[in-house]
């Protein structure tokens, strides 16, 4: 199904996205970290939730996480649902990733990594990041991060919500220095005929522009 582009002027937008080179980004890779959302069975391999076109990222997120090891970078951390059965959550979604489940594990892609045990998990229950988790703490803990790369699924709804709470949280405390930066082809969401992927996709990196999120298409 083929759907029009809700707001041309985000289309011109996403069409001049353009690569930058991952070395430049961390020329201090202990001041740089990358943070996931959703990679996830639950919403790239297996249950109502999963989806083939998110699955898509799996390749490039796991490489840039190799490479960013490569040149440094040792702090990678994973949002990742993890719900109880009873969240309200479930009125609007159908159930997905419940504790303890194979849909709220890891894709072994990353849990294969030959670092994986130096990569950080923090369960969470909701959209948001933050709320009912440790994930302010962690932050707090280390204040020498000023470089945020956001990963992962979905682009309109959790990838969202962990971008702009990172950009939100260092404006509220006046961190001038740090910088959130979202590579285009390591986030997706789905698509069906009521959620036009492209749509959301362009639409939600492009407000998460407008709001001092760096947008770039790919880190070479």
């Amino acid at each position: 199904m083929t759907h029009q582009v809700l707001l041309p002027q985000v289309t011109s937008w996403f069409d001049t996205l353009e690569d930058r080179p991952l070395q430049e980004l961390l020329k201090s890779p202990e001041t740089c970290a990358i943070f996931s959302a959703d990679m996830i069975n639950g919403f790239l391999r297996k249950g109502p939730l999963a989806s083939q076109r998110v699955d898509a990222i799996t390749t490039p997120v796991v490489s840039l996480m190799q490479r960013s090891w490569d040149l440094g970078l040792r702090d990678i951390v994973l949002l990742q649902d993890t719900h109880e059965p009873e969240t309200p959550e479930f009125v609007s979604w159908p159930l997905h990733a419940i504790a303890g489940t194979e849909e709220s594990s890891v894709i072994t892609e990353i849990a294969e990594l030959r670092f994986a045990r130096r990569i950080t998990t923090i369960e969470k229950n909701s959209l948001n990041p933050a709320i009912g988790t440790i994930f302010d703490s962690w932050l707090a803990e280390h204040d020498y991060i000023t470089t945020a790369i956001v990963v992962g699924n979905c682009t309109d709804l959790c990838v969202y919500q962990l971008a702009m709470h990172l950009r939100l949280r260092a404006n509220a405390h006046n961190l001038s220095a740090t910088r959130v930066v979202v590579p285009e082809t390591c986030v997706a969401t789905f698509d069906t005929p009521d959620h036009p992927g492209d749509e959301f996709h362009q639409i939600f990196l492009y407000h998460m522009s407008i709001n001092g999120i760096e947008i770039v298409r790919n880190l070479t």
